[in-house]
Formats: structure tokens, C-alpha cells, sequence
């Protein structure tokens, strides 16, 4: 294959993040995507003989299992994916001398500290997948070496996919009134910005580590579904307001336990791979995008 440009190959591509990260990938990188459909990252034969064969200069590895409440159902699933799959592609792109590019959470931290967690911060995860990302990340560092870059983000939204404003939107459309919990806070981070950001990263082979990067300014569920409802009535994507409501976690159990407060500090990730703009100035272009459908 002639190297004419370096290539990247992007794991969850069909997930939000993957396909924001194939949409605007820089023109001069080649870049070779897969999703889970064409690709198991459990499978080391496979994930193997690709690198092997496509000699990737970098691979982004954002392919996850992120079903908060369902990995506690299916942890062996979890650990699957989250772990042991992020170790079989480390290993494939240290075989094959490619830099590997880890995105993991927030949902590392138990948020008990009440200030915003460094990536010196101590984790210690509430849930599985929390744990299982936590576990992914020890493992592409410890088989790269610390050659490999991870970089942690926090409540990750797209115009494409299931989350947390599309899901929203759709309550709004449907029901009178909502209930939202306002105990935990955390940095919405549109899917866009943080592929910015991981383009930066593919391209910035001296930052290796762990970085935290999300978009700016904190939020409750709760702030975040305010801030939803009141930008798709000014851009024409719904056509009434009702009541929101906040409570309290307690009085909406879920089988995973969240942090109360998984705000990153973004310091460094900041300073390596560019700031971001406040979460609602992005939000308000993720909702003007899907408007336009």
C-alpha cells in the first residue's frame, strides 16, 4: 500500500462518537472505520490480522459498551468489551507500531471529593462500567507502555444515536410533564467538539498519558434538560413548554450507581488538545444541526 498519508483507524464507528469522528476527519488523514458489526474487538485473531493487513498509524479507539444500567445486568459483557477488548486492539497496534488514542469517562470517580477530578485523581468507580473502563485504561497503558493516550470525557450527546438530549426531546414531544435529577453534576460534551479534540490527539504523538477533556461549564440532569427544552422552543423544535420538575436520585433508582459529582478538570487536556466552548453554546449548534435534519 502506498503511505501516501497516514492512517487511522477509528473502532465504534457506528457509534455517535465514531460517526462524528468519521465526519470530520482532517483530509489529510486516511481513515479506515469499523463498527461492530464488521469488526469484534474480542476477538484477537481478527482484530490482528485488520492491523496487520490496514498498518495503521494511529488508531482511535472509541468503541465501548456505555449501556450504564445494563452492564450491571451484564457484567461479563462489560468486562468483555470495556477490558478485554481494549487490551486486544492495544495489543494489535503495539504489534503493528501504531499509537493508540483511549477514549474513557468520567464514571471512573466516585464523585465524593466535591471539586473537579484531575488525571492524578485516584479512581474509584460506582458501577460496572465504570470499573470495566477503568480496567480498559490500565490495560492500553500498561501494554503500550505509556506510549498510548487516554482521554477521559463526561456526558457525551450527538444529533446521531441514542443519548441523553435526543431522548429528551422525544419525552418533551410525548408526555405533560417531566421529573429530572438535579444531584449530579457533571459537563455535557457534544460529540463534535470531543472529536475535534481526538483528531488533535491523533495527530499529537508527544502527549501520551491520561488527559481529561470535555466542554466547558458544569450542569445537573436536570440544568441540562432546561437548557434542552428552552433552545429547541427558540430554534422551532418543539412547539410547547411543560413543566420539568427536579428530584433527587433516590427517587429515581436506577441499577447503576452515579456519581454525584464527575466534573473534570481539564487543565491539561485543555492545553494538549485545544479548549472547548461552553456546553450550551454546543448544544444550541447540535440542536440547530438536527433541526435541519
Amino acid at each position: 500500500m502506498s503511505r501516501g498519508r497516514p492512517v487511522t483507524l477509528i473502532t465504534g464507528a457506528q457509534g455517535q462518537l465514531g460517526q462524528e469522528l468519521c465526519a470530520i476527519a482532517p483530509a489529510d488523514w486516511q481513515v479506515i472505520a469499523y463498527g461492530s458489526r464488521e469488526l469484534d474487538i474480542t476477538d484477537s485473531d481478527a482484530v490482528a490480522a485488520l492491523c496487520s493487513r490496514e498498518r495503521p498509524d494511529v488508531v482511535i479507539h472509541a468503541a465501548a459498551y456505555t449501556k450504564v444500567d445494563e452492564a450491571e445486568r451484564q457484567p461479563a459483557r462489560a468486562e468483555a468489551v470495556n477490558s478485554v477488548g481494549a487490551a486486544t486492539v492495544a495489543r494489535a497496534a503495539r504489534d503493528v507500531g501504531a499509537r493508540m488514542v483511549y477514549v474513557s469517562t468520567d464514571f471512573v470517580f466516585d464523585g465524593r471529593q466535591g471539586r473537579p477530578y484531575t488525571p492524578d485523581d485516584m479512581p474509584n468507580p460506582l458501577n460496572v462500567y465504570g470499573r470495566t473502563k477503568r480496567s480498559g485504561e490500565i490495560e492500553v497503558l500498561r501494554i503500550s507502555n505509556g506510549d498510548a493516550l487516554v482521554v477521559r470525557t463526561a456526558w457525551v450527546y450527538s444529533a446521531r444515536g441514542d443519548n441523553f438530549v435526543r431522548t429528551m426531546l422525544r419525552l418533551m414531544r410525548e408526555q405533560d410533564s417531566l421529573s429530572v435529577v438535579s444531584d449530579q453534576i457533571g459537563t455535557p460534551t457534544w460529540a463534535r467538539s470531543l472529536a475535534e479534540a481526538l483528531w488533535v490527539a491523533a495527530a499529537s504523538a508527544s502527549v501520551h498519558g491520561i488527559v481529561h477533556w470535555t466542554d466547558a461549564g458544569v450542569a445537573s440532569w436536570y440544568d441540562f434538560a432546561i437548557a434542552i427544552q428552552e433552545e429547541a422552543l427558540e430554534l422551532g423544535a418543539l412547539k410547547r413548554a411543560l413543566p420539568i420538575r427536579p428530584i433527587r436520585s433516590d427517587q429515581f433508582p436506577r441499577p447503576a450507581q452515579r456519581p454525584a459529582y464527575s466534573v473534570l478538570d481539564k487543565t491539561t487536556g485543555w492545553a494538549a488538545l485545544g479548549p472547548a466552548r461552553h456546553w450550551r453554546t454546543n448544544l444550541r449548534c447540535m440542536l440547530q444541526e438536527l433541526t435541519r435534519g
